[in-house]
């Protein structure tokens, strides 16, 4: 190995380089973390090399696209309507959710059994339905939206086959390359992004759903109950981000265990952010309906206690705290207590807004006490850009 003004330059034999498809003058990126020393391609060429990135959804966006006019064909649908329950829209949410969850699963679980991978290896199985629905939810309400604005550009459109069936294979291709390129790229910056595209729009709708009902006069879990309209994709979201924590919390433990091997504080920091999840779980399990009102009550308690204890014990808790977290957490907490006392003793803010700016400070700082793991798992790691010269294997 050798270095210039222009970076270092690693030589590697002619052999090896064949065995990898490594060509002259590569350039990569030479990564030195506990105790080890890894050379892999920059993160884009990694994505750009994989065989089939782009094959394999434009042979499925192909294959699904003949399926389908066959299937117009069959039924004899001459004009293609935009919008309907047979219509582009439907065929184009249906396949591609269907397709593009099934390759997502293909290539996660092709990157996870790779032994170069840095992040899938440390998913367990138990967590790979939990990152699949998750994604299938994305990608649904993506596309449902988009074909909802369509539908709303252009009432009462309708297309020949032909149109239609390229329109078809346009987004059943786009669909599927967003969630391989999702399987491929996924990481704990990336399951943290997830959980709050989750919470964000699966709340979101739940509100645009109820906004004829007034569900601000009652409470933000109205939306959950037997009285709002499609209460239950209130819960599942709920119930699908506390799995996606419990999933985030998987791995950056596991990787944490790397670096501060039988942590008994990272042990007990752990288990608190596994009873949060577990219990964000539980209120969306049990909704605040008369039957299990009670039980929501305590869930929405406990979240509360555990989040407290959480901001009191994070500086004996977490590693190598830094002096800004703690005032963060500290300035979360007095936020915290005076909602809280605001609302119990001079009823201000309203029940719905305290729950709504505590729910907002309570994830946004579970965000950043996640964001400071990241950060402790990548302490210590260095990385420099390299150019790969081949050497013949006599040298």
């Amino acid at each position: 190995m050798s270095s210039n003004k222009q970076g270092m330059t690693v030589h590697i034999p002619a052999d090896a380089c064949d065995e990898l498809n490594i060509k002259q003058d590569t350039e990569m990126v030479m990564i030195v973390k506990n105790g080890r020393i890894v050379i892999q391609p920059r993160r884009s060429e990694r994505i750009n090399s994989r065989l089939g990135f782009l094959i394999w959804p434009l042979i499925i966006a192909a294959v699904t696209a003949i399926g389908t006019y066959l299937y117009w064909l069959y039924i004899d649908l001459k004009q293609v309507p935009l919008a309907g329950n047979v219509s582009l829209s439907s065929f184009i949410i249906g396949v591609g959710v269907v397709t593009g969850t099934v390759l997502f699963a293909g290539y996660f679980i092709h990157s996870r059994n790779d032994g170069s991978s840095r992040f899938s290896k440390h998913i367990y199985w138990r967590n790979l339905p939990v990152i699949l629905i998750s994604f299938a939810v994305i990608l649904a309400t993506a596309l449902i939206g988009f074909m909802w604005l369509m539908g709303s550009m252009l009432p009462g459109a309708t297309f020949d086959r032909l149109t239609a069936i390229l329109i078809f294979a346009l987004f059943t291709f786009a669909a599927n390359t967003f969630m391989v390129i999702a399987a491929l790229t996924i990481d704990a910056t990336t399951l943290a992004q997830l959980m709050t595209l989750v919470i964000v729009i699966g709340v979101l709708i739940a509100m645009a759903a109820n906004g004829s009902r007034r569900w601000w006069q009652h409470n933000l879990s109205f939306l959950g109950t037997n009285m709002a309209n499609n209460g239950w994709q209130f819960n599942l979201t709920l119930i699908i981000a506390s799995f996606i924590m419990l999933a985030l919390t998987d791995y950056l433990f596991v990787s944490l265990r790397e670096r501060f091997p039988q942590n008994r504080r990272l042990l007990i920091l752990r288990i608190l952010l596994t009873i949060v999840a577990l219990d964000v779980a539980c209120i969306g399990l049990f909704p605040n309906n008369a039957a299990s009102h009670f039980l929501h009550d305590q869930a929405a308690a406990v979240l509360v206690f555990m989040l407290v204890a959480l901001i009191a014990s994070v500086r004996w808790l977490l590693p190598g705290v830094s002096q800004l977290f703690l005032y963060a957490s500290y300035g979360v907490a007095v936020l915290l207590l005076m909602l809280n006392f605001g609302f119990r003793w001079f009823r201000y803010p309203s029940l719905t807004s305290f729950e709504i700016q505590a729910f907002v400070l309570a994830f946004g700082w579970l965000l950043l006490l996640f964001n400071r793991l990241q950060d402790l798992v990548a302490q210590g790691t260095v990385a420099w850009l390299v150019t790969v010269k081949l050497r013949k294997s006599n040298q």
